[in-house]
């Protein structure tokens, strides 16, 4: 198995041509081949991960075994189209395990880390509940360094969203192995309140070291997987006045942000938050319903992700506001210091706003990140504007606040991405009659198409789903599905949440109700082909993505009686070939801020979908213990 070292090469010229570094580089968890075999009626379905780093002539041979025996190779020739198998050999009576090795110039490689099949068509992850608790959003990441991705789960008990007052019960963060052994808990405390706008979490490599870390913010009284307590840990900050608008909030006291260790949950650095909470009437605009507050509900709406803003290295980036004043503070941890690498402040303003900056209000309950300037850096974009790499504001549309927002190469035909976002028009901003729905280039902020001016819109989506029009399609609002010209091209889907991809062509699929829905284009339905039984995913999955497997994607649900968690992968073989979407950058940092604020799916930089190309290879170097191949292996 290759590790950090690099391997000698017999083939210089495979060498030169596939290790050689390039600049600005970007670093990349290094995985295992994540193989996931599930039995299944006339055979196991195999899938496997191919590297954005694996060379084009790269095929894989498949092997099976049973306890002690001998292994068998499963297929007559190496697989060189697909990354998926069906051993149609196999007795599913046995206990079957599987590996992998790959192949190159007619040789095989050192053997994958073999995996056992599953009996049922998801992977039952044991986990500790605790009363009056519920599995909350969940990151995947790899804590230990073994290629191997664990999980964070956040639980969560009597949240609140920062329109409504009361007291909550205190977040908690448990991390999990696959096979649900428990590694540390994270208990934020009575100073941190619960809700979805409150609580957001990073989970990433930040020091490139190989093994992720945990960021979020703090408070006095949170205690670490350690047992250590944050801070003071008698105080309690929370405004206790029944019946009044702040009863629950914590407006007063220390903020604080906290590095944790992945492998321990022990906290390595604790830093005042930028920005804190003052004053707490100063984050009104003309996001939302355009007003202001002074009882705690604008001031303490967070977002967050990661960022490569070097494009080279990680940045964390911390965000408050959405409706008005907007503060991002992007961090560098690196040798185990934290350091403030730059500040965005959209700055305060008062009723009516006149003296609002352009980049007030602009925000949104998600965001993403992409490098939307090809500069090889990215941006961070925060529904209607964007900030640049180096902090300074990039571009605001104007168009203000809204509740979902869609990234990536959506129409190939045109350069570099599209955004797609939906928006909210009520109360004092209908008069702005910004569009209920906007598709724009993501470089410019140019629109595109836009419709449903001053109209308030909940919901939108957009996603490949139809091979008769060349690109996404996007819908929400009034109006049916619309094509790359923003005409409408027939009815729409009534799921307006999480698409994945999950059969065997290129169009994305629908998560609805408790299972995945195909769109029927021809008829204009949804479909059912994949449930997950009684289990509904209500805002969506704790988390989903590529996980697992080929490219496609999976999905992480807790079961019905709230012990476990399920890990669904589909079983349904495909001819396509590409790489696992993991090693697309922008598509790992979506992973990363999927559980901020309203989920939102992950999409890659580049265009998948029907009549796609042959994607890019990621311009990426890998850190950590997992399978990458760098040559071939000398004898």
């Amino acid at each position: 198995m290759v590790r950090h070292s690099i391997i000698i090469a017999l083939n210089i010229g495979l060498l030169l041509s596939f290790s050689t570094p390039v600049a600005a580089q970007r670093q990349m968890e290094n995985l295992t081949r994540g193989i996931v075999a599930v039995k299944q009626p006339g055979g196991v379905y195999v899938g496997w991960r191919l590297f954005g780093t694996d060379p084009e002539s790269i095929s894989f041979n498949l092997y099976r075994f049973v306890g002690r025996q001998r292994p068998v190779k499963v297929n007559e020739e190496p697989i060189a189209e697909t990354t998926n198998y069906v051993d149609r050999g196999a007795d599913p009576n046995q206990e079957l395990h599987y590996f992998i090795r790959p192949v190159l110039d007619g040789k095989e490689l050192e053997s994958s880390k073999s995996v056992l099949a599953w009996d049922k068509d998801y992977l039952e992850i044991p986990i500790q509940p605790i009363s009056e608790y519920r599995p909350g959003d969940a990151s995947i990441a790899d804590l230990d360094g073994d290629g191997e991705y664990e999980i964070v789960l956040h639980q969560t008990s009597h949240g609140r969203d920062n329109g409504f007052a009361g007291i909550t019960g205190m977040p908690v963060f448990d991390a999990y192995e696959m096979d649900g052994t428990h590694l540390w808990r994270i208990n934020l405390g009575i100073n941190i309140r619960e809700g979805e706008h409150y609580t957001q979490f990073m989970v990433y490599d930040l020091d490139g070291d190989g093994r992720a870390e945990m960021a979020c913010k703090t408070a006095d009284g949170s205690v670490d997987g350690k047992g250590q307590v944050i801070g003071d840990k008698d105080k309690d900050w929370r405004t206790k006045k029944e019946g009044d608008r702040r009863h629950g909030r914590i407006l007063d006291g220390p903020e604080y942000l906290t590095i944790f260790d992945g492998r321990t949950g022990e906290a390595l650095v604790t830093v005042d938050y930028i920005p804190n909470r003052y004053p707490i009437n100063g984050w009104g605009g003309k996001g939302g319903n355009g007003g202001n507050d002074n009882y705690g509900n604008r001031c303490d709406r967070f977002l967050a992700c990661v960022a490569y803003l070097d494009g080279v290295r990680p940045s964390l980036v911390m965000c408050r506001g959405v409706y008005g004043r907007t503060v991002m503070a992007a961090w560098d941890w690196r040798d185990k210091k934290l350091t403030s690498r730059w500040v965005f402040d959209s700055c305060m303003s008062y009723p009516p706003f006149d003296d609002a900056s352009p980049y007030s209000g602009m925000g949104g309950h998600s965001l993403s990140v992409a490098d939307v300037d090809e500069d090889g850096k990215d941006e961070i974009v925060y529904h209607s504007m964007v900030v640049d790499d180096n902090g300074k504001g990039f571009y605001s549309t104007g168009w203000r606040h809204g509740d979902s927002m869609h990234l990536s190469d959506m129409y190939p035909d045109r350069p570099g991405l599209e955004v797609f976002t939906i928006h909210e028009n009520e109360d004092d901003t209908v008069r702005f009659r910004s569009p209920g729905a906007a598709m724009r280039d993501a470089r410019t902020g140019e629109a595109i198409w836009t419709h449903s001016h001053g109209i308030d819109v909940g919901a939108g989506v957009a996603a490949d789903i139809d091979p008769r029009h060349r690109g996404y399609e996007a819908w929400g609002g009034p109006g049916g599905l619309r094509d790359a010209q923003g005409r409408e091209v027939g009815p729409a889907p009534r799921s307006t949440g999480f698409v994945i991809w999950w059969d065997g062509d290129l169009l994305r699929e629908l998560m609805a109700g408790s299972g995945v829905n195909k769109w029927n284009w021809e008829k204009g339905v949804e479909e059912r082909i994949f449930s997950v039984g009684s289990r509904r995913f209500g805002h969506g999955p704790n988390v989903m993505g590529d996980f697992l497997g080929d490219w496609r994607e999976e999905m992480l649900v807790a079961a019905p009686d709230g012990q476990s968690l399920r890990l669904y992968t589909t079983t349904i073989p495909t001819k396509h070939r590409i790489y696992t979407l993991i090693h697309d950058p922008q598509y790992r940092l979506s992973i990363a801020w999927q559980n901020v604020v309203y989920n939102k799916p992950p999409h890659p930089g580049f265009y998948l979908g029907d009549g796609m190309a042959s994607p890019p290879r990621p311009n990426i170097y890998l850190i950590g213990d997992g399978e990458a191949i760098v040559g071939l292996r000398s004898n």
